[in-house]
């Protein structure tokens, strides 16, 4: 698990393919879980989250991946799930190894 930069953050997991939608459904739960603060006031919170497999590409390639998961977490933006990468993902055009419209793309040479 690491910090990609911002509020984005990486998990690799080796996960057989019965648990992955279950894992990723568990893991919505747990952050869009409200917390309660020390007056008693409650904070809704929100995740988006994308995922990709390394059988969606045949590769196991981390950077492959992450480009996978990348769009489609921006498919599943506000939509408050989580979106498995399938194999259309692999042939969005990109920039830097972002998906192209995602913000801060618009731009060659700068990625969000």
């Amino acid at each position: 698990m690491g910090r990609l930069g911002g509020d984005e953050f990486a998990v690799v997991l080796d996960l057989p393919p019965g648990r992955r939608r279950l894992r990723l459904e568990q893991l919505v739960r747990m952050l869009h879980t409200p917390v309660v603060l020390d007056d008693g006031r409650t904070v809704d919170v929100a995740a988006s989250i994308g995922a990709a497999t390394p059988g969606v590409l045949g590769t196991r390639d981390l950077t492959a991946l992450q480009r996978l998961a990348d769009a489609a977490l921006y498919d599943g933006k506000h939509t408050g799930r989580a979106v498995l990468a399938t194999a259309q993902y692999a042939t969005l055009p990109s920039i830097n190894g972002r998906r192209v419209d995602r913000p801060g793309t618009a731009t060659w040479g700068r990625a969000a």
